[in-house]
């Protein structure tokens, strides 16, 4: 992050300024656009704050699909998808509670029901004319899954991208190597080799763009304490099964070098029959191959 955002982030207090200042420095044309659809919401019952406002990109006309993005992530990571499916879907893709640029209000706890809490009061806001879609990518996968499960009436169909934590199970992190994890993710060269491990082709895919989006949160306030509160209450795991049952799919990317062999042996294991390889992708088939995806989605019944 260069020198004028830190100098910028210092004025701040909050998500929602610090995220209205940030923005008119992303440089990838596609976040530009999304960001443009971006509302700040009012959640009830999700935080110590009752001011709060929560981020959530609204987009596209037809049938609602809800979008849920990965670990450490935010709703950009949906900026390369979005225009293949908001031509025939309204889109709608929040922050995940604790991630991202959601504010993180003192008092606040974090955690896997506290992700849950939040994903119901944004299900409850948007289905209130029938069931919608569900997309998941990563860690958003595992949710998505639990949140189809919770709600078989509002989620008609479920697809997963490259899911993780669908099987094991985290180690709760004691207090301080929870701080200090965080504190290790928040490094620069950290960053930049995680968003590059997440390519199938860093070399031709991977630029100041992509590295841009992949670390621009870190400095929302609270994001180092969340985050560590997050590790602390042993993350997402083990969210596989049972089935839900809706119909779903699994895009799984040939060149994934983020989820574990053990669990991505799992997974083809739990959902043999409901699988598609994305042959070019490594994490991110969304980022890397967004017609198939799109194409995939248009075709699940």
């Amino acid at each position: 992050m260069n020198k004028e955002i830190k100098n910028t982030i210092q004025k701040f207090n909050s998500s929602k300024a610090y995220f209205q200042e940030i923005h008119k420095q992303i440089i990838d044309p596609e976040a530009i656009t999304l960001i443009e659809n971006l509302k700040w919401i009012k959640l009830e019952g999700i935080s110590q704050n009752s001011s709060d406002l929560y981020p959530i990109v609204f987009t596209g006309e037809g049938q609602k699909v809800l979008l849920l993005h990965g670990f450490d992530s935010c709703f950009l990571e949906y900026r390369r998808l979005a225009p293949f499916l908001q031509k025939n879907n309204k889109l709608i893709i929040p922050d995940l509670y604790g991630f991202g640029f959601c504010p993180r209000s003192p008092g606040n706890k974090y955690g896997f029901k506290y992700l849950m809490k939040h994903l119901n009061a944004v299900l409850n806001l948007v289905t209130k004319q029938g069931p919608i879609g569900l997309i998941g990518a990563s860690m958003g996968g595992a949710l998505a899954l639990e949140l189809a499960r919770q709600n078989p009436g509002k989620i008609r169909k479920v697809l997963l991208l490259s899911p993780a934590g669908l099987s094991g199970g985290n180690p709760k992190i004691p207090w301080p190597l929870n701080h200090f994890g965080a504190f290790f993710l928040s490094q620069k060269f950290v960053r930049r080799g995680l968003c590059r491990q997440a390519f199938a082709n860093p070399k031709e895919d991977v630029g100041p763009a992509e590295e841009q989006i992949a670390s621009i949160h870190l400095k929302v306030p609270g994001w180092q304490s969340s985050l560590a509160e997050f590790a602390a209450n042993g993350g997402v795991s083990n969210c596989g099964d049972p089935k839900p049952t809706q119909p779903i799919k699994i895009i799984l990317g040939k060149h994934d070098r983020i989820i574990p062999e053990k669990e991505k042996k799992e997974t083809k294991k739990q959902y043999i029959n409901n699988i598609i390889i994305a042959a070019d992708s490594g994490h991110l088939p969304h980022l890397e191959e967004p017609k198939l995806v799109s194409e995939t989605w248009k075709n699940l019944r």
